[in-house]
């Protein structure tokens, strides 16, 4: 869950990706023309955005932290839906962000500390452009993924059903066996799921959301009293509101209508959710059960590449190539840490294995990187 992540992480390091978006039909700068990405400075008290009127189409932000603080930058539509985001910058780097907008009136923001609300600045969209999806290649991507969303939903729905009725019937046991079970599916679709405005703070929000005035329920809330008291006589309502706020993630996921940009942005924000929680630990703090997270994140990440991938092979071969040896590099190196049909435990890991694992998401991510500036051509 991204609105409360408070760390500054070394394994978040990011890349800065290249390329330029194409113009609008009506001719109008879309941000990525001749004048190039729209300049974000981010600082710990400002968020200075370098234009905000701008045609429709792929629009191109390169946002340079500034600041002392790790900060995260979004656009958002009506309603907080996330269209784009790009996370944990940390200080002195910069990222690129690479967006599909509509004609209409939307926000930016900066997110110092990677919490709260943001600093927030009106952005105006005007004019037309011929949807990505006019490209058959990546009209066909996003077919596949909605294809892979839904199998997912489907599942998140059953498992996370089991999960609550093992704790609604106080099975300490079975509750504890689901948990990273019912997780997996989440975590594949994350980027989906958190378009969604407040939904996924109350599905997968850590302790952390009390700090932005938002009550602590969903998995991790239940997770807490799993492990820490064994006491989940009273937990009944929780589990019966996360079933509740599933499935409403799970209509809203079936129905929405993906962007190319967003398989895109969604399988570098992946690789972001195993560096800024699951390589540290933060993501479940009470379980332990990171790597399942771990690899259900990269799972998920290499379903929306797999989509995109016969326009990649059209625009990039040698890009394709560069992210098949480095998937097939991360899978090795978290293969070592089975344990059964599930895996070892965060706490059962050294410092050295958990370097390992950070190197190689990093080398990953460095190519991902690179997807959506080929995508928005």
């Amino acid at each position: 869950m991204r609105t409360t992540r408070l760390m500054a992480l070394a394994a978040a390091g990011a890349l800065v990706t290249t390329g330029l978006a194409a113009c609008s039909e009506d001719g109008s700068d879309s941000g990525s023309a001749a004048g190039g990405p729209i300049s974000v400075n981010a600082t710990d008290t400002a968020c200075e955005v370098g234009r905000t009127d701008v045609g429709a189409g792929a629009v191109a932000f390169k946002v340079t932290n500034k600041g002392a603080k790790v900060t995260e930058f979004y656009v958002y539509a009506a309603g907080d839906r996330i269209m784009g985001e790009v996370e944990n910058i940390a200080p002195g780097l910069s990222r690129d962000l690479h967006v599909e907008l509509p004609a209409g009136t939307y926000e930016t923001a900066c997110k110092p500390g990677m919490s709260g609300k943001g600093i927030r600045t009106a952005l105006r969209v005007s004019g037309s452009s011929a949807p990505l999806t006019d490209d058959a290649a990546l009209a066909a991507a996003t077919e596949s993924y909605q294809r892979y969303v839904k199998s997912q939903t489907g599942a998140l729905l059953e498992k996370t059903q089991e999960f609550v009725d093992a704790v609604k019937a106080g099975d300490v046991a079975k509750a504890k066996a689901l948990y990273p079970v019912a997780r997996t599916y989440w975590e594949r679709i994350e980027p989906v799921a958190e378009i969604f405005g407040d939904l996924d703070p109350k599905i997968d929000g850590r302790e952390e959301v009390i700090e932005e005035g938002m009550e602590f329920t969903g998995f991790h809330r239940i997770e807490k009293d799993l492990w820490t008291t064994g006491d989940i006589s009273k937990d009944g309502p929780l589990a019966e509101r996360l079933m509740t706020d599933v499935k409403e993630v799970v209509a809203k996921a079936n129905a929405e209508k993906l962007s190319p940009l967003q398989l895109a942005n969604g399988a570098k924000e992946l690789l972001d959710e195993v560096a800024s929680g699951k390589i540290t630990g933060e993501e479940d703090r009470y379980s332990h059960t990171d790597l399942w997270d771990f690899s259900a994140n990269v799972e998920g990440s290499k379903a929306a590449i797999a989509a995109l991938r016969p326009a990649l092979e059209e625009r990039s071969p040698d890009l394709v190539k560069q992210l098949d040896g480095a998937f097939a590099t991360v899978e090795t190196t978290l293969g070592k840490h089975r344990a059964g049909d599930g895996w070892k435990l965060h706490t059962q890991l050294s410092k050295d294995e958990l370097k390992e694992l950070s190197d190689v998401i990093n080398a990953l991510a460095e190519p991902i990187s690179k997807v959506a500036a080929v995508v928005a051509k």
